[in-house]
This record gives structure tokens, C-alpha cells and sequence, in this order.
């Protein structure tokens, strides 16, 4: 059974969807709809509300697919429209968890001595080929624009 830890002798407790460690303090909120009672109270309300946090995120998420290819910030963009997503559907919310979780690994790594060296050790590979072929460039064809513009 995952316990939601890595660590030996930590327990866990799993309630309702909400992760208590001993302490008492509460790690996530629990899945579902996080909508204001008297909306959840109200069926049809309820559902116009879901429609509503849906179009506000595809439209954010919309945004951020543009940002892609365009200036701006596109996957920060997606990340919002999916946590405005969270707010009212669980895959969503499971969707952002799984993201938090892989995130959090990826900068655990990159922390990693070894391989902050191994960057380091291939940034710097990198850079000297892309100077030898500079210097070839210029060595063969001098300092001239690969394309013609006349003075005027």
C-alpha cells in the first residue's frame, strides 16, 4: 500500500482524500469540487458552475498553447488554467499533483552534484563546437552576411 512517503517509519493516515501525517498537519486538500455550498446545494447551479470554471480554464489553457510558439510565458499560462481547472474537477486536481510531484523530482535532481557537473561538462562541450564552427565560418568566408543587402 503506498503510504505517500519514501521514509521508514512515517505514518500516514489517509482520511476522506486528505493525507494527515503525525503531526496532525494536513499535506492536500481532498478531492472534488470546491465550489461555495449554496452553489453545490443547487443541482443546475452547481452545473452551470462547472461549465463556467470550464470555459474559464480552456480559455487560459488556449492562451498558454499560443504563448507557445509567440512570446509570453505558455506552459506558466497552462499550469494556471489547469489549477483553475483543479478547483472543480479531480482529474484535474490529480493532473497538477502528478505535475508538483514530477517538478519537485526534476530540482531534487538538477541539485545533484553529479549531475550539475555533467551540465556543466556538456554546456561546455557545446559551446566550443559552436566556436570551431564560427571560427570555420569566418576562416572560409570571412565576415560577411550569408545574404546580400546593397548600401542605398
Amino acid at each position: 500500500m503506498n503510504t505517500g512517503s519514501n521514509e521508514s517509519g512515517e505514518a500516514v493516515t489517509v482520511a476522506h482524500g486528505v493525507t494527515v501525517d503525525e503531526s496532525g498537519r494536513r499535506d492536500e486538500q481532498g478531492l472534488g469540487s470546491r465550489a461555495p455550498e449554496f452553489v453545490k446545494a443547487r443541482r443546475a447551479l452547481h452545473l452551470s458552475w462547472q461549465v463556467g470554471v470550464f470555459v474559464v480554464g480552456l480559455a487560459v489553457v488556449v492562451a498558454g498553447v499560443i504563448m507557445l510558439p509567440l512570446p509570453g510565458p505558455g506552459w506558466v499560462v497552462i499550469f494556471g488554467g489547469m489549477a483553475i481547472w483543479a478547483t472543480e474537477f479531480v482529474w484535474a486536481q490529480l493532473v497538477l499533483r502528478w505535475t508538483k510531484r514530477k517538478v519537485t523530482e526534476a530540482a531534487q535532481r538538477a541539485l545533484d552534484p553529479r549531475v550539475r557537473r555533467r551540465n556543466i561538462i556538456l554546456t561546455s562541450v557545446g559551446l566550443v563546437i559552436v566556436a570551431a564552427l564560427a571560427g570555420f565560418y569566418l576562416w572560409k568566408f570571412g565576415f560577411q552576411m550569408p545574404w546580400k543587402i546593397q548600401d542605398q
